[in-house]
């Protein structure tokens, strides 16, 4: 998924939470990862498909889980000098950026930091390093195919630190992403054993503390990231997934209410934590994909489409990028992705 403008605004608020202008120069990395930009700030990134920039490996052939390794992924690409490269996949679900290259640039780097499966043992790049995976869930039982949980992402993190590869100094001026977009919820609530509403909120509960408890550990004395921001949840409801059953023409309440309840137990259990800081992607999702007509950010106004992808399956179980044994293409591209908020 590509964050648009629209959303964007609420992240760069976080300029002033931030304050990336006391950035400085330092040396850029001999080899390997490019950030031309230098700055003061470390960023290190967790969680899932919102953040993964390369963890999840390319498989010969191509599958539903190494589909962001081929086009159409990647297909709006621009490079470190703002040279267009179309069809230059980056082990990112996107066609160009996703939401840790837009905080990057906050910070004053070029973009986000290298995938940690990218990365040479033993090292870390100035930059940071990004340990989100895509599939990857907070509660161990919701991690598809067995990537790295939440917690584990931490933990090789804290190795790290332990190690001194990750070294004070990158510490004393680092920033965290949590980015957690609902892969514990995917499925219907008998899926994953509820069946109540009690069931439904106590298993809500139970990822958003540990979401909590691993934000703590972040902040650690020895592992001590000065500021971590955390997403809270996007209006689930709204996307494809969902909203295919109705031909994407109405967000799902019921999804919609789960991101809900998620958000406000989130927002509970960070309360008082000092420079923890909250994105709220569903408010700002929400004002552009889920709002009444004559209502919401000017900027809804230039999608044309806002429930329905600009890339789909022509099989349900499929996936945007697959094709057949004969290469066929085995799904659909819009022309113009400008105008497809998904």
């Amino acid at each position: 998924m590509k964050l648009r403008p629209a959303v964007l605004g609420l992240l760069l608020l976080l300029v002033l939470v931030l304050n990336p202008n006391g950035a400085e120069a330092r040396p850029a990395p001999a080899g390997g990862h490019r950030q031309k930009k230098l700055s003061s700030y470390s960023f290190f990134v967790f969680g899932d498909d919102f953040a993964d920039n390369g963890n999840l490996p390319l498989t010969d052939p191509v599958t539903q889980m190494s589909r962001q390794w081929a086009y159409p992924y990647g297909s709006s690409y621009v490079d470190a000098d703002g040279n267009p490269r179309p069809n230059t996949p980056s082990g990112r679900f996107s066609n160009y950026q996703i939401q840790s290259d837009f905080i990057a640039k906050i910070l004053g780097l070029e973009e986000a930091p290298p995938a940690h499966a990218l990365t040479a043992e033993k090292t870390c790049d100035p930059s940071g390093m990004t340990f989100a995976y895509a599939g990857a869930g907070v509660l161990d039982s919701s991690s598809t195919h067995k990537v790295p949980t939440l917690a584990k992402q931490v933990d090789t993190f804290r190795k790290m630190v332990n190690d001194g590869i990750i070294s004070e100094q990158q510490l004393s001026r680092s920033v965290a992403l949590v980015a957690v977009s609902g892969n514990d919820y995917r499925g219907s609530s008998s899926n994953i054993g509820l069946s109540t509403p009690n069931d439904i909120n106590a298993y809500i509960g139970r990822v958003t503390k540990e979401i909590a408890a691993n934000v703590e550990q972040l902040q650690k004395l020895g592992l001590g990231v000065t500021k971590v921001i955390v997403n809270n949840l996007h209006p689930v409801g709204c996307t494809p997934l969902q909203t295919l059953t109705n031909n994407y023409t109405a967000c799902d309440i019921f999804g919609n209410l789960g991101a809900s309840v998620h958000n406000s137990n989130l927002k509970q259990t960070m309360e008082g934590k000092k420079n923890v800081h909250v994105a709220d992607l569903y408010t700002a999702f929400t004002n552009i994909v889920d709002t009444a007509p004559g209502k919401g950010q000017e900027l809804s106004k230039q999608f044309k489409r806002k429930l329905s992808p600009c890339c789909e399956s022509f099989d349900s179980n499929g996936y945007c990028g697959q094709q057949g044994d004969s290469s066929e293409l085995l799904y659909t591209l819009c022309d113009k992705s400008n105008k497809f908020f998904y």
